[in-house]
């Protein structure tokens, strides 16, 4: 008889929900971590860092008053890295508490160290100088990723950054390059030109956020390009050299140099399978890391699974820790509900930007008839009173049925407010929905109230 039902590669979102998932099933359950802290990347290094480094940074540099009390308002005049990095500290470690009274109410095991496959059943783990192996007959894989890093840059964690290095610098750059327009480097880009960093970002693509509706893109891209981004687009790097006096140059291919007292590479992320021996298991990883997965989340090998970012796209904490749970599920023949397609996305720059649904783009490729109804932030008493009146919301409506199909939004909460568009969406609702319902007053969720009219009436017209 195996020593456990279920053995977890990981804590963090994904393998914290799965080991819980399975512990509430009534399984014997280890949870075996490489890291000095639980949580995975998700409280160490990534979603739970950054953004609490966004909220304060939107705080001390009084960014949500601005609009209010003027350009020059900030709550603290000389913001250093200690200020932001001593809220985003308190919240990681309740972080981790939180997981662990988690892990440890469900009577789920903890070994600290480094997991790798002997076979398909059986993990050595590695801590220091101690070994020890565990038998499982189910496995789940949940290692999350790694900022991967292009091959011929000399990273040194002092000038040169990935994105997890960026987070552990001491002073506060006067300027910063950023090597990668997605998701991270427009994330980190805003954030650190509201603290006053001459920012410059530089990517390859035309469109580095290609995926985003294009209105709320080129909106976006608007108000960095206002707010003092230099965006260098259409650019790829092809030499780069830390200075004797401690600054960076970088060459483009079109034979631009740039000067910085940073340069961070946003250049995606890998897939954090190296250690695994996952030959010894008959798996095999793809050239980013990543294992391919069924949609139960099971490998190429039965009774072994994976869930989180280490099985690519979506890459989100949220679709993560569905993933876990539904993995553990299957694995143990309970029900499983499959995740519905109308998944929300959130993007952290200043201002933020979620949505759920597809864009106008994807809708038109797909000759799927619709209208747009606008709401812009200024035209909504919240909007003044909050000193947001750059934010704007956009349903997509059904020209036939009227049903909402997709909801677009800039500006503050919008990670909050698709939620709104979400549910309705998911019950089938229609505009006249959001036309006849009552909203409190003044509220930023009025936007789906005026949003809605404006589709309805273009559609009259």
């Amino acid at each position: 008889m195996a020593e456990f039902d279920m053995v977890v590669i990981g804590s963090g979102p994904a393998g914290q929900k799965a080991a819980i998932a399975a512990a509430k099933l009534g399984k014997r359950v280890v949870v075996v971590e490489k890291t000095e802290m639980v949580g995975g990347t998700c409280i160490s290094q990534g979603t739970i860092p950054s953004k609490t480094l966004r909220e304060a940074v939107l705080y001390l540099a009084g960014i949500r008053q601005r609009e209010i009390y003027g350009a020059s308002y900030r709550v603290k005049d000389k913001i250093t890295m200690a200020d932001l990095m001593l809220r985003t500290g308190l919240v990681i470690r309740n972080e981790i508490e939180v997981v662990r009274n988690q892990l440890n109410r469900n009577d789920v095991e903890m070994v600290s160290g480094a997991a790798s496959f002997i076979d398909q059943h059986r993990i050595m783990v590695t801590c220091n100088d101690s070994m020890r192996m565990l038998e499982a007959d189910k496995i789940v894989i949940c290692v999350g990723t790694y900022p991967a890093q292009p091959p011929g840059i000399e990273f040194n964690a002092t000038t040169i950054l990935n994105s997890d290095d960026l987070l552990k610098i001491k002073v506060l750059p006067k300027n910063l390059t950023i090597v990668g327009a997605g998701i991270i480097g427009t994330e980190y880009a805003t954030m650190f030109q509201v603290l006053g960093v001459r920012v410059t970002l530089i990517d390859g693509r035309q469109r580095p956020l290609e995926f985003l509706d294009h209105e709320i893109e080129d909106g976006l891209m608007y108000h960095m390009r206002d707010e003092g981004i230099v965006m260098r687009f259409g650019e790829r790097v092809s030499n780069i050299e830390a200075t004797p006096e401690g600054r960076v140059k970088l060459h483009t291919e079109s034979g631009k140099e740039m000067g910085a007292d940073f340069v961070m590479f946003a250049a995606g992320r890998q897939g954090n399978t190296d250690g695994l021996n996952l030959a010894a298991a008959g798996l095999q990883a793809d050239d980013r890391g990543r294992l391919p997965v069924n949609e139960n989340y099971q490998t190429a090998v039965e009774n072994i699974y994976a869930a989180g970012d280490v099985i690519g796209f979506p890459m989100l904490a949220a679709t993560s820790m569905e993933q876990g749970r539904k993995a553990a599920s299957h694995a143990f023949g309970a029900p499983v509900c499959h995740m519905t397609e109308t998944l929300p996305f959130g993007v952290y720059t200043v201002p933020e930007i979620s949505y759920v649904g597809p864009t106008e783009q994807k809708l038109t490729e797909q000759k799927i008839p619709f209208e747009t109804g606008l709401a812009r932030y200024r035209e909504l008493a919240r909007g003044q009173i909050i000193g947001d009146v750059r934010g704007m919301l956009k349903i997509i409506i059904h020209r036939e049925s009227h049903k909402v199909l997709a909801v677009h939004i800039m500006g503050e909460g919008a990670t909050e407010l698709v939620h709104i568009g979400q549910a309705v969406m998911a019950l089938g609702g229609t505009a006249e929905y959001f036309r006849d319902a009552v909203f409190n007053y003044p509220t930023l969720a009025e936007a789906y109230k005026v949003a809605a009219l404006n589709g309805l009436n273009k559609l009259l017209s």
